[in-house]
């Protein structure tokens, strides 16, 4: 089998100095300039496609009223047509891992079959389960959750975790098929229906996958047939070749691994929305060289498989670089390959680039200037070390904790073993601080340290109360929702006959917790401190009464309380507090434990939770009600006043190992490097000094703040048409968000200035 067929429509061109560049002579090179790629005809029209389809609404994630973004990996063609015949509907819903993958395994096999001119990569969804078997949790649950909310704890648990990929490219779904029989059959022979019950679901999952993928060579055979095009034609006969040996065997060639990789994530977002995919580099690399070695390989090909792979599946999320088990520099030739890709189609697909010191010189260097030249925060920048050293701090052994990967939004995990349950879980600490400031009030607290021991109490209860929150949904998770097809790429549930979400399914099964408001709470701690207790300017209970009034007929107040130190501005008095802060929460959120016996971990990140001020009313930082919370652990917007590099200090003084994530986003507009040459090199020499010092991670928009304005008046004009920005953890077209995620957006601060 050859990987390549000469045409023009498959090769792309490069600039004359990318031209130049030898992938096999990269180590130790010092770039010069920009690499930049021509994308061929058939690459444009595929990318017309996928903007077209994102433009049109049909890859909306969320609410036609409120979208997040047009990130979906699934392509809406209207509902399910077979809906009443899902064999939950036909034999009744059972709450169970059989019943789960029978609905499964009949939406996957009424999948239309859709292969389209010029693609070479294939393979579309149209439905996800949420959208047809019910997800509802018993009244005694939304019970407790009621309860923990109005403590400030909430979250459902819903996928984002990782499976581990290289499991089914060294198997083939054959492989993993012929597990899943074998531990069925164990499971059978001991008399434990349950676990035979739950294999047999997984089994009927595995199945229709590969009659799936099996459908797709039946329908390149078709088409082939009736092809005259001599191009197409051999396209058709290959995809079918392709499709018709991963169906059940492991991938033989770089092209078929990139195939099988497609239909794995797409076939896991089936599952739903939101879990990350480990290492691109790591998985092809092998496949990479065994089929450039053969010669059947180009370097535009191999560009080009994957630049098609992320125009179909949109903003999944990958890894790049780190390091490998002796703890060198993983980077390598598909490192490079994979961020090619990227730039080829300027898109977007949530790439992680994750730094260490050693990493290679020549591949930092490009990601950087990647990130320069789109400017939409692609590639993330993560630091490697400190992720790492997070999964020791957690009691992850060594053997494993150098896997981690950068895996969505702000967060890591080990690929297929651990379930973190990210995302989801969330303390509002505006709540416990503001039962504190009532509660001091009442008691009349006389100094800071016993209204911050106040606060510590206030905010033990509300982490207990996401604990007993968080255990209740445990009990019912596994078979409730189980991760059934995530699990066939996970290290355990296929030999222990457990889901990866169910008690032990996996071996690290932590709870992570997004945090909402750490600045807004340092900086009223701050202003609180120095105006309530050291100057005795005002009492508690004027406090509490001016932002239960939303600061009206206090406006001289809410002037002081506004301009005091703020956090972000590299000033250790505020900055203090807000470590000390992040601080509590570690030791507290730490020593809980989960239903599964692994302790509660805080991500100083929240996804959406700052976009809703009108749940949180007014606060004694000075801010009004109507105003936006800060975001995740950046400063509340218009308080970094003294540039970029202070807010990074400021940000960099938390000990993030004790965290799971915590990123600096950061918004520049193109004016912030007027005069400036070779951008990238201020990128890589900003973001390097920031790891350095403790940042984990740094989201960059370069962004034009008056043309995404005029976007959003006319989102029709085509220059605006592919304009990406990273809007939390995750990448969207502007023109796709919804008014108020634009709005927020363009609001954002925006540096000037180091």
């Amino acid at each position: 089998m050859t990987d390549i067929i000469a045409d023009h429509r498959v090769s792309a061109t490069l600039t004359d100095e990318r031209a130049a560049r030898d992938r096999a002579s990269r180590k130790g090179v010092v770039m010069q300039a920009p690499l930049q790629f021509r994308q061929s005809v058939r690459i444009r029209r595929l990318a017309q496609r996928s903007r077209e389809l994102a433009i049109s609404g049909k890859r909306r994630l969320g609410t036609e009223e409120a979208p997040l973004g047009d990130h979906a990996c699934w392509i809406h063609i209207g509902p399910f047509p077979e809906l009443d015949q899902m064999p939950s509907r036909v034999n009744g819903y059972e709450a169970t891992g059989e019943s789960w993958g029978r609905d499964y395994a009949f939406l996957v096999d009424h999948f239309p079959v859709e292969i389209h001119r010029d693609e070479r990569i294939v393979g579309e969804i149209h439905w996800e389960m949420h959208m047809v078997r019910q997800y509802e949790w018993p009244e005694r649950v939304k019970e407790v959750g009621r309860w923990a909310a109005e403590l400030g704890a909430s979250g459902y648990s819903s996928l984002h975790t990782c499976p581990d990929l290289a499991i089914g490219l060294s198997q083939g779904w054959g492989g993993i098929l012929k597990r899943i029989k074998e531990s069925r059959q164990k499971y059978l022979d001991l008399d434990h229906p349950e676990k035979a019950s739950y294999l047999l679901g997984m089994q009927l999952i595995c199945e229709s996958v590969i009659h799936f993928i099996e459908r797709h060579a039946e329908q390149a055979l078709e088409l082939a047939a009736a092809e005259t095009d001599a191009w197409q034609k051999q396209t058709y006969l290959r995809i079918a070749r392709c499709c018709a040996h991963i169906a059940r065997h492991p991938p033989r060639t770089y092209y078929e691994g990139v195939q099988w990789i497609h239909f794995a994530v797409m076939m896991d977002r089936v599952v739903g929305h939101g879990n990350g995919y480990g290492r691109l580099d790591l998985y092809l690399i092998d496949l990479y060289r065994k089929t450039k070695s053969d010669g059947e390989l180009s370097d535009e090909e191999a560009r080009e498989y994957l630049a098609e792979m992320f125009l179909k599946l949109r903003g999944q999320f990958f890894s790049l670089g780190g390091r490998d088990a002796a703890l060198k520099d993983a980077t390598n030739e598909m490192s490079f390959v994979v961020l090619e890709a990227y730039d080829l189609i300027g898109d977007y697909n949530n790439l992680g680039v994750m730094w260490h010191p050693d990493i290679d010189r020549d591949f930092y260097n490009y990601a950087c200037d990647v990130l320069a030249r789109h400017g939409e925060s692609i590639p993330v920048l993560v630091n490697y070390d400190l992720m790492r050293e997070a999964e020791l701090r957690s009691g992850i052994p060594e053997e494993d904790a150098w896997k981690v990967v950068y895996s969505g939004c702000q967060w890591f995990c080990i690929p297929g073993k651990e379930y973190c349950d990210q995302d989801v879980n969330s303390l509002n600490i505006l709540a416990p601080m503001k039962r504190t400031l009532a509660s001091a009030a009442a008691y009349e607290i006389g100094d800071f340290e016993g209204f911050y021991a106040l606060f510590e109490e206030e905010l033990t209860a509300t982490a207990e109360a996401l604990r007993t929150w968080k255990n209740t949904q445990y009990e019912l998770l596994g078979s409730l929702w189980p991760e059934m097809f995530t699990s066939m790429n996970s290290h355990g549930p296929i030999e222990r006959g457990v889901d990866m979400v169910d008690n032990r399914g996996v071996d690290y099964q932590y709870t992570s917790v997004n945090i909402l408001g750490i600045p807004n709470v340092a900086d009223a701690f701050h202003a609180i401190k120095r105006l309530v207790f050291e100057q005795r300017r005002y009492t508690l209970a004027e406090v509490e009464a001016a932002i239960e009034t939303n600061w009206v007929g206090r406006e001289p107040m809410r002037q002081r309380f506004l301009n005091e130190d703020k956090f972000g501005n590299d000033q250790d008095d505020v900055d203090a507090i807000f470590v000390r802060i992040t601080e509590s929460l570690a030791r507290i959120l730490g020593s809980l434990k989960n239903l599964r016996g692994q302790e509660f971990r805080a991500s100083l990140f929240h996804f959406q939770g700052h976009l809703t001020p009108e749940t949180i009313g007014a606060t004694p930082d000075g801010r009004l009600a109507k105003e936006y919370l800060a975001h995740g652990i950046n400063p509340q917007v218009g308080r970094a006043t003294t540039g970029l590099l202070a807010t990074a200090n400021s940000i960099a003084k938390v000990d993030q190992r004790k965290f799971q994530g915590g990123p600096m986003q950061v918004e520049l507009q193109p004016r912030f490097f007027d005069g400036k040459e070779d951008i990238w090199t201020y990128i890589r020499d900003f973001s390097e000094v920031f790891f350095r010092k403790g940042g984990i991670q740094i989201n960059l928009n370069i962004m034009d703040l008056n043309k995404l304005r005029d976007a959003m008046q006319h989102p029709e004009n085509p220059d605006y048409q592919n304009i990406i920005v990273r809007v939390t953890g995750y990448a969207s077209r502007f023109i796709c968000l919804s008014r108020a995620y634009q709005k927020e957006f363009v609001e954002r601060m925006n540096f000037e200035g180091f």
